[in-house]
């Protein structure tokens, strides 16, 4: 309560007290004062933490989502290659010749996808979702002489990243919307119907 410097020496007798009543009244309302100020900052602070604490537990539950939905889709996709694979196999014996070395040909083209046309291909997929919603997230290209073998990762990464975020974009405003049609629902209850 009193400064920690300060050691209270005991009262000898005969000796005045130091602070009258009054004094000491005020000072622990003072300090009270200061307690209950002190008290009142952390209890804001911690409720500010808790409402982040609730917010980054939404975005992890929603980044999540988004992760698994986009591992589902990439086993999908896998699935589907490979059984369009089988497919190609099985067909490509009963073609001629000439036809077999085309078709082999145009299978191994199509098999060597860079990251320049992956990333192509996933900002135009992003244009046409959400041309009239946001403008499109811009994606990475290559550094000019590099090789794509020693960026693969890192555009595949930057890949995801990019998609993930037109994921998110279009969730958000998804949930804008819903907002906005909730509160103008809202405003129609509060407003009271005119009877003419």
């Amino acid at each position: 309560m009193y400064p920690q410097g300060r050691h209270p020496t005991p009262l000898q007798a005969g000796q005045p007290f130091k602070f009258s009543i009054l004094e000491i009244c005020d000072r622990i309302k003072e300090e009270f004062q200061f307690l209950q100020a002190q008290y009142h900052s952390l209890k804001l602070e911690c409720e500010k933490l808790a409402s982040e604490k609730t917010e980054m537990q939404r975005h992890y539950v929603m980044y999540y989502e988004m992760s698994y939905g986009l591992n589902i889709e990439m086993h999908k996709q896998a699935e589907i290659v490979k059984r369009l694979s089988a497919i190609c196999a099985q067909i490509i014996p009963f073609l001629t010749q000439e036809h077999q070395q085309q078709v082999l040909q145009a299978v191994e083209r199509a098999k060597q996808v860079t990251m320049g046309e992956l990333n192509s291909i996933i900002g135009q997929q992003q244009l046409q979702h959400l041309s009239h919603h946001a403008p499109p997230i811009p994606l990475t290209p290559h550094p000019s002489g590099l090789q794509p073998s020693s960026l693969a990762s890192v555009s595949s990464t930057s890949g995801l990243l990019a998609l993930s975020g037109a994921l998110m974009a279009q969730s958000q405003l998804v949930a804008k919307e819903d907002r906005t049609a909730q509160d103008a629902e809202n405003n129609r209850e509060r407003t009271p119907s005119r009877v003419i």
